[in-house]
């Protein structure tokens, strides 16, 4: 038998509660050292630095001027893949880009805020980005349509994308095709730290970029930190973690399939079944044994093994009530919704990074073709940030206007404001400022 995590919350021990709510973490200190010569030797070498990095830690030769994707290789790409899988990935792209057009705001809005005096809005599209997608030990190109997607919607006059070479040194014919239906043409072979520090600094071949956004390993997440100076690090993204709210009315059947979901990303992932029914809780435990014996790679069942005895498992609360404030405290990156009547708890769930409803509603659903978006935070950053959107790929200017009528009205009290924060000039750029009279 496999061992399952059955925690009951009230009575659980302090060292059990930091390891559940701490969840694998993503300390970088470790890697921070090894990061930062890599970061630095890229910056001084370039290409010779990326191609060097490649071949040590992809085990890939590339040659001078083989880094950028080609149009070959677009084209090479589009007949690798079956009928099926297209239509599939444009289904996809489909449902993506409705949502994201859907947070499309206005160019720019203004308002009165008092007689004379006006404010507002400008929205624009940030200059560039790198979008990271990252490899593994497979093919992502979910990650580069919930990247590219908002990217292209706002309107983000050039986007780069950075992916580790497979072992035959190109990249994944899905992947290129997502960029193809994207409109996306600059396709880097490149991964890892050297990766954020060449969008960071800028190389022969790849261009500075004002941001890089998109989930990779600590390496990744190191070289982002180190360098956020230089680059917008974007989201931060750490390992998987989701929580599956239940009641007495959740299938256990159900419940126990989509707690494997998140739980075969990686050992550092977390997955954990909430709910205050302990009968609820014997029946998912019991389902487990037969489900994770049945899954046919021995590296996701090792990976599923790991997290259910680790960071995941089964949380038995009181009450619904008390269900609802784990989920508030954990923050989970993905949630599952499965009790009776889904839309009057939704109200009372604050910090999430998306909210699944229903029976019918699993994550995979979310992480590939629903249209929502699957870079969330992690690690109870769901606390205070979003997951992708356009706003990734926007930025907002502020608007005042004031007439000369509206300036008379407001410039002793806002020079004596100055005075009042000792600012001498602030006050004297308004009380010699002439007022012209209206005609």
């Amino acid at each position: 038998m496999i061992a399952v995590n059955r925690i009951r919350w009230r009575n659980v021990d302090a060292e059990t509660r930091r390891r559940i709510m701490g969840r694998a973490g993503r300390d970088v200190a470790i890697q921070e050292d090894v990061v930062a010569a890599i970061c630095r030797d890229v910056r001084e070498r370039g290409d010779l630095a990326l191609l060097e990095y490649t071949e040590r830690f992809d085990g890939v030769t590339l040659g001078d001027g083989q880094m950028a994707v080609t149009e070959e290789d677009f084209l090479e790409a589009g007949n690798q893949l079956d009928q099926r899988t297209l239509d599939m990935l444009r289904y996809a792209a489909g449902n993506i880009r409705r949502f994201h057009e859907a947070q499309r705001p206005e160019p720019m809005w203004m308002m009165d805020i008092d007689e004379g005096i006006m404010a507002g809005e400008k929205i624009t599209p940030i200059p560039d980005v790198a979008l990271y997608v990252p490899r593994g030990k497979g093919s992502f190109p979910s990650v580069l349509l919930m990247l590219g997607t908002p990217a292209v919607v706002a309107g983000v006059p050039r986007i780069v994308v950075l992916t580790p070479p497979n072992e035959q040194g190109g990249v994944d014919p899905a992947i290129l095709c997502v960029a193809d239906l994207l409109g996306i043409r600059e396709v880097y072979k490149v991964g890892g730290a050297q990766a954020v520090a060449a969008a960071a600094y800028g190389t022969e071949t790849v261009p500075k970029c004002s941001k890089i956004i998109g989930p990779g390993n600590p390496y990744v997440s190191a070289a982002k930190r180190l360098l956020a100076r230089d680059i917008d690090p974007g989201v931060p993204a750490g390992p998987s973690e989701a929580v599956i709210l239940a009641d007495e009315w959740a299938d256990p059947e159900k419940a126990a399939l989509d707690l494997l979901i998140e739980a075969e990303h990686g050992p550092d992932s977390a997955a954990l079944l909430v709910t205050h029914s302990k009968a609820l809780a014997d029946k998912v435990i019991e389902r487990l044994q037969s489900l994770v014996a049945e899954i046919v790679s021995d590296v996701r069942r090792g990976y599923v093994e790991t997290v259910l005895k680790q960071y995941g498992g089964v949380i038995v609360t009181e009450d619904l009530e008390s269900s609802l404030a784990f989920v508030n405290e954990y923050a989970p990156e993905h949630m599952e919704v499965m009790v009776r009547d889904p839309f009057a708890v939704l109200p009372k769930i604050k910090h999430a990074g998306e909210i699944l409803l229903g029976e019918y509603t699993p994550i995979t659903l979310c992480n590939f073709l629903m249209g929502p978006n699957a870079i969330l935070p992690t690690g109870r950053q769901a606390r205070t940030v979003s997951a992708v959107s356009l706003w990734d790929f926007l930025k907002r200017s502020s608007i005042g206007y004031v007439t000369a009528e509206g300036f008379a009205k407001v410039r002793d009290m806002a020079a004596e404001f100055a005075d009042l924060e000792g600012f001498e000039t602030h006050a004297t750029a308004l009380r010699r400022r002439p007022v012209r009279e209206s005609k």
